[in-house]
């Protein structure tokens, strides 16, 4: 799960937004950072973490809850 987004470090480039395959991120263009908008959804992948260029995300490395198999 995504455990926090610095806005202040966040430069807004969308790379988090793009490289989540959950779709957990979102890009305010009018506040100039990208904001969790599902955490819920989060798979704790670390892709966001991983690829952001300020580290301005940060992943906790447990869930909190047991993700459903289909």
């Amino acid at each position: 799960m995504i455990e926090s987004l610095d806005q202040e470090k966040c430069i807004a480039c969308g790379t988090c937004v793009e490289i989540c395959p959950m779709d957990a991120l979102r890009l305010d263009e009018e506040a100039g950072y990208s904001v969790i908008r599902y955490p819920g959804d989060c798979q704790t992948c670390y892709n966001c973490e991983l690829e952001c260029p300020v580290s301005a995300i940060r992943v906790a490395p447990f869930r909190k809850e047991r993700i459903q198999a289909w």
